[in-house]
């Protein structure tokens, strides 16, 4: 064989092995392969991935748009991505922030139990690295929407509302689906319980890895911490209190935080709405896309634009990377 025929025959061996690989891969980690893709749709609307120095360790969040600061929070066990629908359309009224919240993603720590304070400390750092001396509005999912609540009920003058979406920081309920599934069929019945009934299941090959990362999840790292939660719970009096605006958005089939979660808030909270969002569950960013934009805009539209500086404004700041 010729040199060239040589080289051929390596190159189309190394394009079939890695065929074979990218199969596997949608085979064995489908939820991998879904991130990657969802991060690399952040890059593609414009946003570039930066780091930032924070007590735990270095924190990734993407960053992007134009306008006033808009800080995009997901929950747990999930990463920045889960909000790529949305981000595009996001991107061209807000400068958008969104985290790896610590412990998941690319963001510190990458074992081990995530304490609750290391996932406020890494926001804080974002927060400041990024609308050093500005105001933001937070819009948080499950966890997000936890963090968002707690960030500004400690620092109300850096905040000028908050969207919760499906989370907050009362105590639950109880009675939840299992969010650290041990067999396929418990895994089916969970995501069953977080999505609307009318949605598409979920094929066999995600719940199967779903179950393989339980026990190392993110989610299982933060149970592991759960013993130092108490100080990042507020209380009805607490809520009573709060300075902030909150608009609630609320996927009305979740079996998680069920509609009657965000009714509690309601209640209590001075400045509030409440916008369900109907046949969508626990993660509507994901599960209903479209119909979770408009209740957003509708959150939002009555929020008044922040005027930008250079002394106030977001600082595209961080290490690009």
């Amino acid at each position: 064989m010729t040199t060239w025929e040589i080289a051929a025959t390596v190159l189309l061996a190394l394009l079939v092995a890695g065929g074979l690989f990218a199969g596997w891969l949608l085979v064995k980690r489908p939820l991998e392969v879904f991130a990657w893709g969802a991060r690399r749709s952040l890059r593609r609307a414009g946003l570039k991935k930066i780091v930032v120095r924070a007590p735990a360790g270095s924190q990734t969040a993407f960053v992007g748009g134009s306008g006033p600061v808009l800080v995009l929070l997901h929950g747990a066990g999930d990463q920045a991505g889960t909000w790529f629908h949305v981000a595009p359309s996001l991107a061209r009224r807000y400068t958008l922030v969104i985290p790896d919240l610590a412990g998941h993603g690319d963001s510190a720590p990458s074992v081990g139990p995530i304490p609750f304070s290391d996932v406020l400390g890494g926001l804080e750092a974002v927060i400041s690295d990024q609308a050093a001396g500005g105001r933001v509005t937070l819009v948080g999912n499950s966890l997000g929407a936890w963090m968002a609540m707690v960030f500004a009920a400690r620092h109300p003058e850096r905040v000028e509302r908050v969207v919760a979406v499906n989370g907050g920081p009362l105590v639950g309920s109880g009675g939840g689906p299992n969010l650290l599934p041990k067999t396929r069929e418990e895994a089916r019945e969970t995501m069953a319980r977080l999505r609307d009934a009318g949605s598409p299941a979920i094929p066999d090959r995600v719940l199967d890895d779903v179950v393989r990362r339980s026990a190392t999840s993110p989610i299982a790292r933060l149970a592991a911490a759960a013993a130092g939660m108490a100080p990042f719970l507020l209380g009805e009096d607490q809520l009573r209190a709060f300075e902030v605006p909150v608009r609630l958005v609320w996927g009305v089939s979740d079996g998680l935080m069920p509609l009657d979660y965000a009714r509690r808030m309601a209640a209590v909270l001075p400045d509030v709405a409440l916008i369900p969002v109907e046949r969508c569950g626990h993660v509507p960013q994901q599960e209903a896309a479209e119909r979770f934009l408009s209740a957003l805009e509708k959150a939002l539209g009555d929020a008044p634009a922040l005027p930008q500086s250079p002394a106030t404004g977001p600082h595209p700041k961080g290490h690009p990377i």
